[in-house]
């Protein structure tokens, strides 16, 4: 038997590493991880695409950093759905969900990284990278099947006039 290579035994740890990783944090939390590394390399090339073209403006880059962390709440208020209603099936109403653990954080990530890959291409692009057509359509048709279900799924509700009300920020 011969003795494993140096590249095998960088394998078999690196494997152990991921595995390790995964069983503390799921797939879920890779979703997660995928997220941040997408977003942080949107805001990168954006600034990239801003300073190329002479755009570049402390009160826009503020305003992507705003919107960037308003997107953490997005998921963290998913995360927590998601415990409520395996909590409140199970202790109020005592039943068992057909599914065991989450299912809304896993869409709103991978809606969030359809997005985030979306402006990832439209900014590599206006840095000038040559982007294929069907990529920009793949990512456009992927965030469509994402949000299919969902959009058929509240066609018929009725907006409230709460739904009216003007939530954007007043000067003052």
């Amino acid at each position: 038997m011969d003795a494993p290579t140096r590249a095998q035994e960088i394998r078999a740890v690196l494997s152990t590493i991921f595995g390790a990783i995964t069983i503390l944090i799921g797939w879920t939390g890779w979703l997660f991880i995928l997220w941040c590394v997408v977003m942080f390399i949107d805001w990168r090339l954006g600034v990239m695409r801003a300073k190329i073209h002479n755009e570049y403006s402390s009160d826009i880059a503020r305003e992507g950093r705003w919107h960037k962390l308003s997107s953490f709440y997005v998921v963290l208020v998913a995360g927590c759905l998601d415990l409520m209603i395996q909590l409140g099936a199970q202790m109020q109403l005592g039943i068992d969900l057909p599914w065991k653990g989450v299912i809304l954080l896993p869409i709103v990530l991978i809606w969030y990284i359809l997005s985030e890959a979306g402006s990832i291409i439209e900014n590599a692009a206006g840095c000038g990278a040559n982007v294929p057509n069907w990529l920009r359509r793949g990512i456009k048709e992927a965030q469509k099947k994402v949000d299919e279900p969902f959009d058929e799924s509240v066609a018929g509700i009725e907006h409230s006039a709460d739904d009216d009300r003007d939530l954007s920020p007043k000067d003052e």
